[in-house]
């Protein structure tokens, strides 16, 4: 059986350089204090716990003079402002995509036009672009754009994550009810590669693997979108979820992973594979 491993399955660098730096902190101060899930990752938040990174839900769980980490998803300005009043000490590992995002979202709004965020409601990401500007829009799916009413200028960013079909969908209908639209393609660089090798490896093995928590959005968009390709296309969060069963009959096996799984996990994941089927043979794709 041959298996295909994405090339860029898993980490993306914004999330690693996050994470390496929530180690590289908890080393240096002992402890260091994360605003919410650094990453939509059970196993990762559980080692960073160990390790002396916490989660914490508010800037006053944060006891004086310990840093606070903020995450790679972005973090709302308001908080920013709270932390700068209260002196303490930041620890930035926003993804510079990310910040591009915001500032796209700002210039919009200098230009005088309303900004809607395609993106997931109440995520981490688009609540933090969506508190860049005053009274943003988001608009998740095409249901919700349909409702929209005319409007006159309008500035469009996009979630990090999104697929690129839902957001031309949307844009689609944005374009019947903007006189003056402007859009900025947001959806970073690596979950454009990650999504167009899911969808090659799909069409081309007999099943799909995508490892990733099922609280991880962008893990279950890249099942989403194997799904849609591939039936037997399954996700896991561990390589104890993986049967047997679900290869029988299979000569080759795809297998991505969403931004927030490590590699340590698609390395299990490799191993389980290669020992329901011993003549399995490794390949990297893309």
């Amino acid at each position: 059986m041959k298996i295909f491993l994405a090339k860029d399955a898993g980490y993306c660098f914004g999330v690693r350089d996050a994470v390496n730096l929530a180690y590289e902190s908890a080393e240096k101060y002992g402890d260091v204090y994360l605003l919410g899930d650094i990453v939509h990752n059970e196993n990762v938040i559980k080692d960073l716990n160990q390790a002396g990174a916490k989660v914490v839900s508010s800037l006053d769980e944060v006891p004086d003079g310990k840093p606070i980490l903020f995450r790679a998803h972005g973090t709302p300005i308001e908080t920013w402002s709270d932390a700068d009043k209260k002196n303490m000490n930041i620890v930035d590992a926003t993804c510079p995509l990310v910040k591009e995002i915001h500032e796209e979202a700002v210039k919009f709004a200098k230009e005088g036009r309303k900004i809607i965020i395609i993106g997931d409601h109440g995520h981490d990401e688009v609540v933090g672009i969506s508190s860049q500007v005053d009274d943003a829009i988001i608009v998740s799916n095409t249901d919700e754009a349909m409702k929209l009413r005319k409007m006159k200028r309008v500035g469009v960013v996009t979630q990090s994550t999104q697929t690129i079909e839902n957001v031309q969908a949307i844009i689609n209908i944005l374009m019947t009810k903007v006189f003056d639209l402007r859009f900025v393609n947001t959806i970073c660089f690596p979950t454009k590669r990650n999504q167009s090798q899911i969808k090659e490896l799909s069409r081309e093995c007999d099943v799909m693997i995508v490892i990733g928590s099922f609280t991880s959005a962008n893990s279950k968009r890249l099942t989403l979108l194997a799904q849609e390709i591939n039936k037997k296309t399954f996700q896991v969060t561990c390589a104890d979820e993986i049967k047997p069963k679900w290869f029988d009959g299979a000569n080759s096996v795809g297998l991505s992973a969403g931004a927030s799984t490590p590699d340590s996990i698609i390395n299990e994941v490799l191993k389980r594979l290669k020992s329901i089927n011993k003549n399995s043979k490794e390949m990297i794709y893309g």
